[in-house]
């Protein structure tokens, strides 16, 4: 076994596969890389052992292993049994192929990571270091999918009845904004100062009648102006990425 290094800690792995065979190697493969303790259970088994680990948290991160016949519905329900057992636990969903229901639906009821068993091994396990320490693991093309189910499905945004339309200025900031750019960013890519920032933002905010910057991104992403979005940490190859859309429960008012 080679030794982690150490300033990696060694997660708790848990994978679930109805595939027995397919569940024991990927869990062997885990465990013989130094990096990870693993642990391999059918779906039933999983949520049995997370029943009875809950209290102590036993486990850091579960891979979840979809297979191409699998239906959405059945897979999103066992990943939100998972979160609704341990709602701090980091969920993996590997997929044999892409499905636009399938990323949604997990996402939607719990997923933190999508990763396609294609890919390789390394990536894997940069996707599981990534999702235990908060981060999301898309895709472009997997987050293209969850952007698209928000504009179709998410809250209309629109300008207040009464209001002015925004200014060229204004709508520039806003669209920066819905790129995932802080305020001090905006400025520093503008040439304005921060308080100009924040008052152009209150204008904003007021006209379009939001009080957050995802808001405001839905507001940019219904107006369909904005380039497509780009993941933050993808499964693919190095090549330079594009900024992700932020979406966070705090970001309110002027940050």
């Amino acid at each position: 076994m080679i030794p982690a290094p150490n300033s990696e800690p060694i997660l708790r792995i848990l994978v679930a596969d109805k595939v027995a065979m397919r569940c024991h190697l990927l869990a062997d493969a885990l465990q013989r890389s130094g990096r990870f303790q693993a642990a391999a259970a059918n779906p039933k088994r999983v949520l049995s052992l997370l029943e009875k680990s809950r209290m102590d948290g036993a486990y850091d991160v579960v891979l979840v292993s979809v297979g191409s016949a699998e239906e959405p519905a059945e897979s999103a329900h066992f990943v939100r049994q998972i979160h609704e057992l341990d709602p701090h636990l980091s969920i993996v969903v590997l997929l044999d192929a892409m499905d636009r229901t399938l990323v949604v639906e997990t996402f939607r009821a719990g997923a933190h990571g999508l990763f396609c068993r294609s890919d390789s091994f390394e990536a894997l396990c940069k996707c599981i270091r990534c999702v235990h320490g908060g981060q999301v693991w898309a895709n472009s093309e997997e987050l293209q999918f969850v952007v698209d189910a928000i504009v179709e499905h998410g809250p209309s945004v629109s300008l207040v009845p009464g209001s002015r339309p925004l200014s060229k200025r204004e709508e520039e900031i806003t669209y920066l904004v819905a790129e995932g750019f802080s305020n001090r960013q905006i400025s520093e890519r503008l040439g304005l100062s921060e308080h100009t920032i924040k008052n152009y933002l209150f204008r904003v905010f007021e006209k379009l009648g939001v009080s957050t910057r995802v808001g405001l991104a839905l507001y940019a992403l219904k107006q369909g102006k904005r380039s497509r979005p780009q993941a933050a940490s993808t499964s693919g190859s190095s090549s330079d990425q594009g900024r992700p859309l932020i979406l966070t429960k705090n970001s309110t008012l002027p940050s």
